[in-house]
């Protein structure tokens, strides 16, 4: 209850860069020692599938959830239907040209905490500092040499 769903994004990436927990869990914390992890998941063979990371000095937390097949196969389609709509910058142009390899993804659900009397009439995008979003995902993209994508606004980060 003390938190709000704000987002979704996604890395996407080959399956055969999912990277093992261990990795993962390693590679958040030496990010930023007040990040706190919880519910911390993996398949059988210590692969990761999913955690709660929750980063209370920006008031905010992410489920981060390992995804693969059909689901991952047609929000792809979508996303290069849109990204041909759209005029990329060289980074991005590589970026894009990357997407053909890739299988499967993380889904980072980004939520804000809740600090005072929630409004939904009001806008509070100034009270919430997307840093700690933005670096992990970045960081989630460099472990599994993957693309960061804002799907609601299909943009490649």
């Amino acid at each position: 209850d003390e938190y709000r769903w704000r987002d979704t994004y996604f890395v996407l990436f080959d399956s055969q860069n999912r990277p093992h927990v261990v990795e993962v869990e390693a590679a958040l914390r030496e990010m930023d020692r007040r990040y706190q992890l919880a519910d911390v998941r993996k398949n059988e063979d210590g692969m990761f599938e999913s955690l709660t990371l929750l980063s209370p000095d920006d008031n905010t937390a992410m489920d981060i959830t390992f995804m693969s097949g059909e689901e991952v196969a047609e929000s792809l389609v979508e996303l290069n239907t849109e990204l041909k709509k759209t005029t990329l910058d060289p980074d991005q142009q590589e970026k894009a040209v990357q997407l053909a390899g890739c299988d499967a993804r993380f889904d980072v659900f980004h939520f804000e905490r809740l600090t005072f009397e929630f409004d939904e009439s009001e806008e509070e995008d100034e009270f919430m500092d997307p840093g700690a979003l933005l670096i992990v995902l970045e960081r989630l993209a460099e472990i599994c040499q993957g693309v960061a994508v804002d799907p609601a606004s299909n943009s490649l980060l």
